[in-house]
Formats: structure tokens, C-alpha cells, sequence
């Protein structure tokens, strides 16, 4: 099963297959593998959400490993993603995602002084979209339009770090009034989550609640769940406000119920039709992580529940899509940007990324990165 051990030998085949992707990916900005290779989407979009995650993995496994060649590839990254602090309209609410496993993660783990101003200018540009008077950040670069998405809940731990870099307080004044804001409005009283919404800028209200990357609008996208699982799980570490924590564990019960009769592999929706069946491996990663968090701060009997359902979750994963052949990239199949995407049953980067993390987690070794 998947204990200390087997996550251990885990661990192992994916530092081997990492160190090969390294020289494979060299500077470059991997996001989806497709028939084998990661493309270098630091080419495409060096904006793009997504292109902190590899960063995120080197360091993970340098903290591990001590293997200089993650350090230098992520170090590497870190200056390709200088280019957005240039290009002002290009940042956007994600910059969490982007440089809290890239240049916090290098100031953590080094103290580059460089990686520090990378991270705390990240920080600035995200708390220069709260929005003052409605009490929420506001999500992408959308003209005369008002978004709050609950993969927000993610980004905060960059204004969590800065606060405590800084001891400013607004910062984490500003994530706990999104965090508030979030749970009011995305979060429903059953545990399931509306991915987004559109937001009025002036009185805060919702006006309407748009599909998303879920089936319809009013249907419970998964990765969805999981970052608000986790996402919450991380607002109480920072802050111990108990809303938080019964937040994440509220919205675990309810992906626990739904992925119980999947084999513990998540449907990219949990309200969509019975056909076809469509999964999303990055969504139960990411929870799996959030719920190993949440078990950390419950008692010893309450603790089991949250450890074997992110166990049974990651075994179930890694039996059925793992890859370790160090000859191709991405490291778990079955990934899904969206229900209505245009890739489904992919590896894709931050699937790759919650695997790695989820792994270090059971086998004691994980760096906290948020």
C-alpha cells in the first residue's frame, strides 16, 4: 500500500526521470506533454499560469536530493520568468502560482537575495488587485469585467510570505478578506464549489456564477475542490483561523463522497453527465495534498481519516498512470485542464507537480513551498 517505503521507491524513479526531463527541458518552460515531450511553453506564453510549477519540482527534489543539476535548471527558469515583470499587463492574479515555487522557493531554500525581490515584487502585483471596497482579488486582466475564482485560494500563501518578510500587516489582511469572501460566495453549504463568479466591483455581490472550467454553471468542478481544500488548509496554517480549517475539511468530505465510488480517481466534474466519463488526476493530487495538510492540525483519531483518503488517492493514481521511464516527459497521466478543454487525459505540469509533492509528503521529506 502506500506507506513510508513505497514512497520512498517512488521517489526515487521520479528524481531518475526528472534529472532526464532536466536535459531535456534545458530553459525551458514545460506545461503539457504531448506524445512524450514537453513543449516549451516559455515560447508560447512566458506569462502563462502554469510555468512555475516545473520550478516548483527542482527545488522539492533539490531539497531532497541535494542534486545540483534541479537547482540549476530551476535557478535557470527563474531569470526566463524575469521577462513578465517587464510586460506590466501581462501579470495576473496566478503570480502566486508563478513565483511562490520559483523565487520564494530559492530565497527559502538559499537566501538569494535577487529571488527575494522577485518574490516580494510578485507579492505586490498580487495585492494590487484587491480590489479595497468589494473585498476581493480580482482574477485576470479582463476589460470591465469583475471575476473571483476559487483557484485564488492558492495564490495567498505569497501574501502570507510576504507578510512575514515584511511584518506588514495588510497583507495578510488582504488574503484573509479574499479568503472570507471566497467562502462566503464560491464554497455552498454541502462542501461543493462553484469555480468562479462575476463579481459586482462596487457592492462585492455575486451577479452570476459562469461555468468555468467545470460541465455548466452550478456543477462542481474538481480541481476546483482541490484548491479550495488546500488552499483553505494553507490560510489556516498561516493565520489559525478555525473557519479555515473547517472550510478545507468541509470541502474534503465532500470529494471524499465523490471520488469513494471512482476508485479514488476524480471525475473532471462531479455534477456533469454519467457519459462520458471524464477524469482529472491533477484534481485528486492536489486534495490529496490539501488533506495531508488538514491532517496535521486534527487530533489523533480524526487524523486517519484525512491521511488514508490522500493515501488511497495518490496509490490509486500512480498504479494507473504513473509514468517513470526516464526516455519521456511528464510524470502522471490522466491530467484535464477543463471539462470543455482541449486537453483531457494529459500529464500535464501541475499534475506532475502535486504528484512529487504529495510523494515527499508521505515519505517525511517535503519542503513546504506555500
Amino acid at each position: 500500500m502506500c506507506d513510508k517505503k513505497w514512497a520512498e521507491d517512488v521517489l526515487s524513479k521520479i528524481a531518475n526521470k526528472v534529472e532526464a526531463e532536466c536535459g531535456r527541458v534545458k530553459d525551458g518552460l514545460p506545461f503539457i506533454a504531448l506524445e512524450g515531450r514537453f513543449e516549451n511553453y516559455g515560447k508560447v506564453d512566458v506569462s502563462w499560469w502554469t510555468n512555475g510549477f516545473w520550478g516548483g519540482i527542482l527545488w522539492q527534489l533539490y531539497n531532497t536530493t541535494g542534486n545540483n543539476t534541479f537547482r540549476k535548471v530551476a535557478e535557470k527558469l527563474e531569470e526566463t520568468m524575469d521577462a513578465n515583470f517587464e510586460n506590466f499587463p501581462c501579470l495576473h492574479h496566478d503570480v502566486g502560482f508563478m513565483w511562490s515555487h520559483t523565487a520564494v522557493a530559492n530565497y527559502r531554500l538559499t537566501g538569494n537575495e535577487k529571488s527575494l525581490h522577485r518574490g516580494l515584487h510578485a507579492a505586490s502585483v498580487l495585492a494590487g488587485r484587491y480590489n479595497p471596497v468589494a473585498k476581493f482579488i480580482n482574477a485576470w486582466n479582463a476589460p470591465q469585467m469583475c471575476y473571483m475564482i476559487v483557484d485564488c485560494m492558492m495564490n495567498l500563501p505569497l501574501l502570507y510570505w510576504a507578510k512575514d518578510i515584511n511584518d506588514l500587516g495588510y497583507y495578510e489582511h488582504i488574503a484573509k478578506e479574499h479568503a472570507d469572501k471566497t467562502l462566503n460566495t464560491l464554497v455552498r453549504g454541502d462542501g461543493s464549489v462553484h469555480h468562479m463568479s462575476i463579481m459586482d466591483p462596487i457592492t462585492g455581490a455575486a451577479l452570476e456564477f459562469p461555468m468555468g472550467q467545470g460541465y455548466e454553471s452550478g456543477s462542481s468542478w474538481s480541481r476546483g475542490h482541490g484548491w479550495a481544500i488546500y488552499g483553505y488548509a494553507l490560510s489556516y496554517r498561516y493565520t489559525k483561523e478555525v473557519r479555515y480549517l473547517d472550510a478545507a475539511k468541509n470541502v474534503a468530505h465532500y470529494f471524499m463522497a465523490n471520488i469513494a465510488k471512482e476508485g479514488y480517481i476524480p471525475l473532471i466534474d462531479f455534477r456533469a453527465p454519467k457519459e462520458p466519463k471524464l477524469y482529472d488526476t491533477s484534481a485528486g493530487l492536489t486534495a490529496a495534498c490539501g488533506m495531508l495538510e488538514i491532517a496535521e492540525y486534527v487530533g489523533e483519531h480524526e487524523k486517519a481519516l484525512y491521511e488514508d483518503a490522500a493515501k488511497n488517492i495518490v496509490h490509486a493514481i500512480a498504479e494507473k498512470y504513473a509514468d517513470y521511464n526516464p526516455d519521456t516527459d511528464g510524470l502522471v497521466g490522466g491530467a484535464s485542464e477543463s471539462y470543455n478543454g482541449p486537453h483531457i487525459h494529459a500529464p500535464i505540469i501541475y499534475g506532475d507537480y502535486f504528484f512529487v509533492e504529495a510523494v515527499l509528503r508521505l515519505a517525511g521529506k517535503h519542503f513546504m513551498i506555500w
